[in-house]
């Protein structure tokens, strides 16, 4: 694997063993990912009003989102042994235009099942992307300091996470007060109808440049110096029949299955504080709740940026992971029991950055804890892949493959968060969370040993 792994990163730097020039690249593939991705916590506030949805239905929004990776995952693999890493990337890019494109209908038509298809059609891209992007940063360099690389991605990723939401409130949840309920209860059928398509067109121009930043930027994948293949020691003959032989067996890897099923459960734990925490704020009638997925995103960025400072200098992947899992079940038992009125903690904590003139508004301190699960957040995905792929070699990307559906949690636990939330209130259900950390407390201290001799 040692020989393999210096291959990948001699052929990922183009000359010597210089590999920040792809790191940059696949930096800003993240950014991307980030972008799109954190637009679903403000698009599910905003549609929930626009389409006339229920909390559960506009949860739907996360499902259709996540699903497509368990779908594409294996097909987006075998399509990479086809085009190749970078040619793979560059469809990715264009497939998630499409999906931005689709926007338009939607909007038009104020339809939520044809939001869904684009955002199926964005995910769809995005599993693409995401199967030849995590083991390129992985096998760069070397891999005791992989979850360090990945943290900087993560970076990327979580800083457009924070700015995505920022932005599209700014652009399309203005004004939101003459679509409340009691506002549009006061107009005409007619009114009603033309003041809601008014609001649901806001969607169009964002997903239009949106779209055009994506094709722009899949040709400059494609022209740029980025590899197109990476030796990841892969002796099968590439044919499909061959390649769906390789799932079985790797699938027989215990660390690898029990890494497939922590991401499962991490994505769906992080998209719980992401996105679903802007509903939480709803509930509670927080007015500036759209905007709740950046104050997750800003401690996932400072957990990243802890990541890079202390892995693997000071602390382990896997010690990392044990942090994480310990501190995400302590602000999950806080945010069950802490009030949803009072302000004190972010007060206490975080206030002296409005007495030096931020104006930040302050979340309940039960809120405030479900954002700190951002911070016990971060370091799970660059933990547990590098943990999962360890020693594994030719099935590096058959597995890599199997990883990414376990995104497949995102589009499940959220969801079942928000219905049990309408049957025992969302603070309640938060309980959820606790077995989840424990669990990758688990993969930390004994699931990522599993099989390994």
């Amino acid at each position: 694997m040692e020989k393999s792994v210096k291959k990948g990163v001699e052929s990922t730097a183009g000359a010597g063993n210089n590999y920040w020039m792809p790191m940059m690249i696949i930096g800003t593939l993240f950014f991307i990912f980030g972008f799109v991705t954190w637009l679903n916590g403000t698009l599910i506030q905003f549609l929930q009003t626009a389409c006339e949805l229920t909390a559960f239905e506009a949860s739907l929004v996360t499902l259709a989102f996540y699903i497509a990776y368990f779908f594409m995952a294996l097909p987006s693999s075998f399509v990479l042994r086809v085009t190749g890493y970078k040619n793979g990337m560059a469809i990715g890019l264009i497939v998630m235009a499409i999906g931005s494109l689709v926007f338009i209908p939607a909007a038009y038509s104020r339809m939520f099942g044809i939001f869904l298809t684009g955002l199926f059609i964005m995910g769809t891209g995005l599993a693409l992307l995401q199967t030849a992007v995590n083991p390129y940063i992985t096998i760069i360099g070397p891999r005791e300091s992989a979850a360090a690389r990945i943290s900087i991605m993560g970076i990327c990723n979580k800083f457009a996470g924070f700015l995505s939401p920022l932005i599209l409130s700014a652009l399309v949840m203005h004004g939101m007060e003459k679509y409340s309920e009691e506002s549009l209860s006061l107009l005409g059928e007619t009114q009603r109808l033309a003041a809601l398509n008014e609001l649901a067109a806001r969607l169009v121009w964002p997903y239009v440049f949106m779209a055009i930043a994506l094709v722009l930027l899949g040709l400059m994948i494609k022209l740029s110096p980025l590899p197109n293949q990476l030796d990841l020691e892969d002796d099968h003959d590439g044919s499909l029949p061959a390649f769906m032989k390789q799932i079985p067996q790797a699938l027989k890897i215990p660390h690898v299955t029990l890494g497939i099923f922590a991401l499962f459960l991490y994505v769906g734990v992080e998209v719980i504080a992401g996105d679903s925490i802007t509903q939480y704020g709803r509930s509670l009638g927080l007015d500036y709740a759209p905007r709740l997925t950046a104050y997750t995103m800003a401690f996932m960025v400072i957990g990243y940026i802890a990541g890079i400072l202390l892995i693997p200098k000071y602390i382990s992947q896997a010690g990392t992971l044990k942090f994480s899992a310990i501190s995400g079940v302590l602000f999950s038992i806080f945010a069950l029991l802490s009030s949803e009125t009072s302000t004190s903690v972010f007060n206490g904590l975080l206030g002296w950055l409005n007495n030096i003139g931020f104006n930040i508004q302050a979340p309940p301190n039960s809120v405030f804890f479900v954002a700190l699960l951002g911070l016990s957040n971060a370091i799970v995905w660059p933990a547990v892949w590098p943990l999962a792929l360890q020693g594994i070699n030719k099935y590096t990307k058959i597995a890599s493959a199997l990883l990414i559906m376990g995104i497949i949690g995102g589009a499940l636990l959220p969801p079942l968060y928000v219905a049990l939330s309408i049957k025992i209130g969302f603070q309640s259900a938060l309980w959820i969370t606790v077995p989840i950390y424990l669990y990758l407390f688990y993969y930390a201290v004994w699931g990522k040993k599993a099989g390994i001799r």
